[in-house]
């Protein structure tokens, strides 16, 4: 049996500072939806600044993915991350102190831009930290995020009501507080030079394990390098790196159009109240939970990311069509259960990005490049579906336009199932990486 090195030891500052990162990145997003209505009882809130609230996720996390690797240069992984989790928090306070829509709107983007950096940033530490547990932490990092989709929504009217709408946006903040504390004390001790796998000891695709012998380590502890503009360059001619930001894309758009108006979408067509509506987005968000547990396993254990990505597919069209031709008030339940098992696909992107590169500084570029370019693809999609919705009268165009997406992503997802990483490809392209 091969001898692992035990997940907490040494590394437990990291597990925390990981888990709490995570719990931040989607509590922020979600905890003002469910809240407008009380926001609004106290000052006036126009259609055109919460349709900016909404399209401003994608749009901050383009481009300060974007910008993410420049600062990680300069300042190294964990500062960067500190920084991210202070802006998060920062935004979170202000916000629940708005005193009208475009405070609102501005302290919404203030809070956007730290999540943007810290989606890039995650993904990253867990290759430096546990290189030998990458399938049981990505494990937990996506069950985190899952959490707090679903969690804020569900908590954030009660405490609302309990202790006003501004206690109940800025509870949030503690959870970024708290994600920072522990990368603070290991950059105060100097505990951040974590040992990774050195680049001549990672197996050769397709063997590309969840647990590493500790005899395949390096001997000493190796300082993560910053990812240079050459390495983000060359990713734009990698067809393996524009597919896993095609399946990133696919997986954002998904879950921002259905945040955005699956709850108007069930509304007209299976005829169901604006509660029962906003229990089926719960129920939408909810499905991403197993997947958030499985789908690291499957994929860095079991190698099983073309199947994972098939069924996050199929369960899309399934649900589209059970939406647009049998829904009933019944049968709604069975279809936003069916479609929200796309949100495999989420999971999927992010363990492609941490196995799809041999080292951190690679991985950072990576990550930069298939999340900016997936929420450029996503931010145009919940724009598209309004727009064709109010000119039609209809769902019809809108759910197919949603299902062609996933058309075009088929084979995208299909070239990412390649057992090879972006630095292989590179080797039988153009030669040494």
């Amino acid at each position: 049996m091969t001898a692992t090195r035990p997940l907490w030891r040494g590394r437990a500052l990291a597990v925390l500072g990981i888990l709490l990162c995570a719990f931040s990145l989607r509590s922020a997003v979600a905890s003002l939806s469910p809240l407008l209505d009380h926001v609004a009882a106290e000052f006036t809130l126009p259609t055109a600044v919460v349709g900016l609230i909404g399209t401003a996720p994608p749009v901050c996390f383009a481009i300060f993915g974007l910008c993410t690797p420049l600062f990680e240069r300069r300042f190294g992984i964990e500062r960067v991350t500190v920084i991210a989790l202070i802006v998060i928090a920062t935004g979170l306070v202000l916000r629940g102190l708005s005193f009208d829509a475009i405070s609102l709107l501005v302290t919404s983007v203030l809070i956007f831009a730290g999540v943007g950096m810290g989606n890039i940033l995650v993904p990253p530490l867990v290759k430096k930290y546990f290189p030998d547990r990458i399938g049981m932490m990505l494990t937990l990092y996506t069950t985190a995020m899952s959490v707090s989709t679903f969690l804020p929504p569900l908590v954030a009217v009660p405490l609302a009501d309990a202790a006003g709408w501004r206690m109940s946006l800025g509870l949030w903040g503690v959870f970024a507080v708290a994600g920072a504390v522990p990368w603070i004390i290991m950059l105060v001790s100097g505990r951040t030079n974590a040992v990774i796998v050195a680049p001549d000891s990672v197996p050769a695709p397709p063997a590309i394990p969840d647990r590493i012998d500790p005899a395949e380590l390096s001997t000493g502890p190796i300082v993560v390098a910053p990812p240079s503009s050459r390495v983000f360059a060359r990713l734009l001619r990698l067809p393996l790196a524009w597919s896993i930001a095609v399946v990133f894309g696919t997986s954002s758009t998904m879950a921002y159009v259905s945040f955005a108006w699956l709850p108007a979408i069930v509304t007209d067509v299976a005829g169901v109240s604006a509660a029962v509506a906003g229990l089926l987005l719960s129920l939408f968000a909810i499905m991403s939970l197993p997947a958030s547990l499985l789908v690291p396993i499957l994929v860095v254990r079991f190698q099983a990311t073309r199947s994972v990505f098939v069924v996050g597919i199929i369960s899309g069209f399934v649900g589209l069509a059970g939406l647009l031709f049998w829904s009933n008030t019944v049968t709604v339940w069975l279809w936003v259960a069916i479609f929200g098992l796309v949100g495999v696909l989420f999971p999927l992107a992010l363990v492609l990005i941490s196995i799809r590169a041999r080292t951190p500084e690679s991985a950072v570029a990576l990550s930069s490049f298939v999340q900016s370019a997936g929420y450029i693809f996503a931010a145009v999609f919940p724009l598209l579906v309004g727009v064709l919705h109010e000119n039609t009268g209809n769902w019809t165009v809108s759910l197919l336009v949603i299902a062609a997406v996933l058309v075009v992503a088929t084979p995208f997802g299909l070239i990412a199932g390649r057992r090879r990483t972006v630095e292989d490809e590179w080797e039988r392209r153009y030669g040494r990486w």
